[in-house]
C-alpha cells in the first residue's frame, strides 16, 4: 500500500498526454485509478440492475439479461484511430457491441465517417473529452467546454447525444460529477486493464485481458496503439467459451440506466 500512495502522489504532480512521454503517465494513471487511487462513491453495474423495473435490454445484437447471464463490456478509449476500421470489421464478424468513448480534436474530428459507423453498427458511443484534459486539474468552464465540444460533435454525426463519458485517467471529483450531471451525463470507470499503452505484444494484452475478466467486468482497451486490436479476436473468443455474453455499457446496467452524476464501476 505504501508503494500504491507514492505512486498516487506522483500522479498528482504529473502532466500526462496520449504522446510521447505523456503515454507512459496515461499509462501510470489508468493502473492507479484501477486500484483505487480515484475518490468518491462508485455505483456497481448489478446495483443499477437492482434500480430498474422488469424488461431486458434490447440491441442490435439481440436481448439480454444480464441479471441471467454472465455479461461482460468491452469498451475502447481514445478513438477513432487508423485501427478503427479493421476493429469494427472484428466486431461485425463476432457479433460482438462495443462502447467507445472518443476523443474530439484530432480523433472525431478527423474520422467522422468510423463515428458514423459505429454508431450505425449497434455500437455505444460515448465521451472521452476534447482533448483528454485532466478534468481534475482544470477549471468548471473547461470541464463543461471539454464535455460540450465532444457531445456536440457525436451529436451532429450520429444524431444522438452521448450519455456517458469516460475521464481521462480515471481522475474525477466531486465538481466533475456536478457538471456531468448538468450535462445529463454518467461517468463510466473499468475493472479490467490490458496496460496496452505500454507494449505491442498481443498475446501478452490478451492474457492480461483474460487472467482480470470477471461476470460485470468493464475492460478498457485502446484502438489506437498497435497491438490492441490484433487481440481482440482472442480475447473475444476465449471469453465466449468461459460463458461471457458481450454487451454495451448500458446493456450492462439494464434494466436500469445510467444515472447522470453517477459513477459507474464494477
Amino acid at each position: 500500500m505504501s508503494t500504491l500512495r507514492s505512486l498516487c502522489k506522483k500522479r498528482e504532480r504529473s502532466r500526462g498526454g496520449l504522446r510521447g512521454v505523456g503515454v507512459f503517465v496515461v499509462g501510470l494513471a489508468v493502473v492507479l485509478a484501477a486500484s483505487g487511487c480515484g475518490r468518491g462513491e462508485t455505483t456497481a453495474p448489478a446495483t443499477a440492475r437492482g434500480e430498474g423495473g422488469a424488461g431486458v435490454a434490447q440491441a442490435r445484437f439481440g436481448a439480454v439479461d444480464c441479471r441471467e447471464v454472465k455479461c461482460i463490456a468491452l469498451t475502447f478509449d481514445a478513438g477513432p484511430s487508423e485501427n478503427s476500421a479493421r476493429l469494427l470489421d472484428i466486431l461485425k464478424e463476432k457479433r460482438v457491441p462495443a462502447t467507445f468513448f472518443l476523443l474530439g480534436k484530432r480523433h472525431i474530428e478527423k474520422y467522422p465517417e468510423l463515428v458514423a459507423r459505429m454508431a450505425a453498427e449497434g455500437h455505444e458511443v460515448a465521451s472521452h473529452t476534447w482533448d483528454h484534459k485532466i478534468l481534475t486539474r482544470i477549471t468548471p468552464a473547461q470541464i463543461r467546454d471539454e464535455l460540450e465540444r465532444t457531445d456536440t460533435a457525436i451529436e451532429r454525426i450520429t444524431g444522438e447525444r452521448p450519455t456517458l463519458m469516460r475521464p481521462p485517467q480515471g481522475r474525477t471529483n466531486g465538481t466533475v460529477h456536478r457538471i456531468c450531471r448538468e450535462l445529463g451525463l454518467a461517468e463510466v470507470l473499468w475493472s479490467v486493464t490490458a496496460k496496452d499503452y505500454a507494449t505491442t505484444d498481443s498475446a501478452l494484452i490478451t492474457r492480461r485481458v483474460l487472467a482480470q475478466a470477471s461476470r460485470d467486468g468493464i475492460i478498457l482497451l485502446h484502438d489506437l496503439y498497435q497491438g490492441t486490436v490484433p487481440a481482440v479476436p482472442g480475447i473475444i473468443d476465449a471469453l465466449k467459451e468461459r460463458g461471457y455474453v458481450f454487451v454495451t455499457v448500458p446493456q450492462l446496467l439494464a434494466p436500469g440506466s445510467a444515472e447522470p452524476g453517477k459513477v459507474y464501476r464494477p
